[in-house]
């Protein structure tokens, strides 16, 4: 199956867009849609692990030790952390390349950064 990644609050929308831009076929939900908007970490990764999205988050700070929290009790369809320092096309060839060479599967409790 392939990965279907849910945008944080806190993501460039623009990555999301180039994303799509590039290849319609990702299933690539903003966090606006999703109503993310205001909650924790924690209620975050919820919405993503209801839905079987891997999270796309800048958030390097609170998001890494929420997931280990959450998935040491719970099933998560992951974690990708995108740094804030890279540029534009890089954010988006790096999750072009996690959607293209990984099976949703091999995310499951799994946390990984871009760049690689």
């Amino acid at each position: 199956m392939k990965v279907r990644f849910q945008a944080d609050a806190d993501l460039n929308e623009d990555i999301v867009k180039g994303v799509l831009r590039r290849e319609p076929g990702v299933n690539f939900r903003t966090a606006t849609a999703a109503g993310l908007r205001g909650l924790s970490d924690l209620e975050v990764l919820q919405v993503a692990a209801r839905d079987e999205r891997v999270l796309v988050s800048h958030d390097r700070k609170t998001m890494p030790e929420a997931f280990d929290k959450f998935a040491g009790a719970n099933r998560s369809p992951g974690l990708l952390i995108v740094s804030q320092n890279l540029d534009l096309r890089t954010a988006i060839e790096g999750v072009l390349l996690v959607w293209t060479a990984t099976d949703a599967e091999e995310w499951v409790n799994r946390m990984a950064t871009i760049p690689f």
